[in-house]
């Protein structure tokens, strides 16, 4: 006979249970998933990176790519859910099955407790983490992520009791990051997320609690001249503000090419692609403008933006950007420290908000993206496309239920190209309309400008005399006042 209390305890492991039956599907087995695809070397370059097995992990002063491809993470997940249902609770854990696995870990075993509120001592109470100690033993793991933020009390106190290293969301989703960032700027904003994450968490024992020598006992002075000190984790800390603080003096430093370059590009209307991680926003900016980027079946495969050119059906010219994707709970470091990434999207005309239509939790994922766009400065007043991505393989109830969740809405499939016809279209009218209008007669040697109002503007009508060529257009405002310029020279 089943009593009523343990009934969370048995449909939180058969949660457990459907989770492990669908590990292994975070990566990608055959490589890129949809569009037209030129990232091999990079997926290439990420594979090498992946932990393989039964290799020691006990060497010192190997390099970084060695160090990753050397070191096997055996992991058990464990999760706590308060509120809502079990359902949820599994969404959620399968979610970070599939980050542990983009980080190169294998998952062995999970534990999921039902609990009103985390213990403030060991997050899952004393009994639940020594039934976490006896799971870690019994499948010979050597990490435990907890799906959850820890305080660093937390993480301390469970390591001891679980005997093995513990790592909280947070920790494994910069990892990633660390991972997958490229460019200069993206490589300096995860090292700073990555300070801010560790600043708090530094455990100094041994040496580290011992007092460095102060005043002037370095320079000979002896008895009477020694001063407190400081101990190595506070100096460990200073250094670690005083790296932050020039990381953030670098990232600062390159505003004015970003600003330089987003002005070069002023004059054509911009699109942002933006959505939950792996929702297949990468594989749409290469079936609307064959960019060649990189695309993965993993978590964050993009962290750095990429900006293409792109035309409507009418022949409109647009640039599109990709962004990086969004995660429920998004740590707040990385919030902060790619603020200046997500300006990309403030700077937007228009924003193509990609939904994974497929997804157990599609619209947990709109809540989840609409979360960090609100602190994004303006992203609010933007029109939204809402993009219903993996429409062949989504459940028709689910999409005509999503269809209510925007104004617009279009059902596309960047895997197979279907309704990408349909979304050209929703852009073409969705982008801002030229609004002044201009009737000059254009040199034929500026023949680039008349180009250019065809590009970027609409033609109300157009003649060829001697002069030139005349035209009645509706054109943005710098280009109308080229196209004036240009008239006025030649006359």
């Amino acid at each position: 006979m089943t009593h009523p209390e343990d009934e969370p305890t048995a449909r939180a492991q058969e949660a457990i249970e459907r989770v492990l039956s669908r590990a292994g599907t975070a990566v990608s087995r055959d490589g890129a998933e949809g569009g037209e695809d030129d990232g091999r070397l990079e997926r290439e370059e990420r594979a090498a990176l992946k932990r393989v097995e039964a290799i020691s992990t006990e060497l010192q002063d190997v390099s970084e790519v060695e160090y990753r491809a050397l070191r096997l993470e055996r992991v058990v997940l464990a999760g706590q859910w308060s509120h809502g249902t079990v359902g949820d609770a599994e969404v959620s854990m399968r979610e970070l099955a599939a980050l542990a696995e983009t980080a190169g870990s294998r998952v062995l075993d999970g534990v999921l407790q039902h609990r009103p509120h985390p213990d403030p001592a060991t997050y899952f109470g004393s009994g639940k983490a020594r039934e976490l100690a006896g799971v870690v033993a019994a499948v010979g793991a050597d990490t435990v992520i907890v799906n959850g933020d820890l305080a660093p009390s937390q993480r301390r106190a469970l390591e001891d009791i679980v005997r093995v290293k513990v790592v909280d969301r947070t920790a494994v989703i910069l990892d990633i990051f660390a991972q997958h960032a490229k460019s200069k700027e993206g490589k300096a904003q995860v090292e700073l997320a990555q300070l801010e994450y560790l600043l708090p968490r530094l455990r100094g024992w041994g040496e580290s609690m011992s007092r460095q020598a102060g005043g002037r006992v370095a320079g000979g002075e002896g008895i009477g001249a020694r001063g407190p000190g400081e101990t190595k984790i506070e100096l460990d800390r200073r250094r670690i503000r005083t790296r932050m603080a020039n990381l953030r003096r670098q990232i600062k430093a390159m505003a004015p090419a970003r600003e330089v370059q987003r002005e070069r590009r002023e004059a054509v209307p911009n699109v942002a692609i933006v959505g939950y991680t792996n929702a297949g926003k990468s594989s749409l900016l290469n079936r609307l403008t064959h960019a060649g980027v990189l695309v993965e079946n993993v978590l964050f495969a993009t962290l750095d933006p990429t900006v293409r050119r792109a035309e409507t059906s009418g022949g409109r010219v647009f640039t599109i950007s990709d962004t990086v994707g969004f995660v429920r709970d998004l740590p707040h470091q990385l919030v902060a420290a790619f603020q200046s990434t997500l300006e990309e999207v403030s700077h937007a005309e228009l924003l193509l908000h990609v939904v994974d239509a497929a997804h157990d939790d599609p619209e947990g994922q709109i809540r989840a993206v609409r979360e960090v766009l609100g602190g994004v400065p303006g992203a609010q007043a933007i029109p939204e496309i809402l993009v219903l991505n993996k429409c062949d393989i989504a459940d028709p109830a689910v999409v005509i239920r999503l269809r209510a969740a925007a104004d617009v809405s279009v059902e596309v499939s960047a895997l197979t190209g279907e309704g990408i016809p349909d979304l050209l279209e929703a852009l073409e009218k969705g982008l801002p309309e030229p609004q002044e209008l201009v009737e000059v007669t254009v040199p034929y040697t500026r023949g680039d400008l008349i180009n250019e109002a065809h590009e970027r503007g609409e033609i109300l009508e157009e003649t060829h005399d001697a002069a030139g060529t005349r035209i009645r257009a509706r054109v943005d405002g710098s280009l109308a006042a080229r196209l004036r310029d240009a008239a006025e020279t030649r006359g």
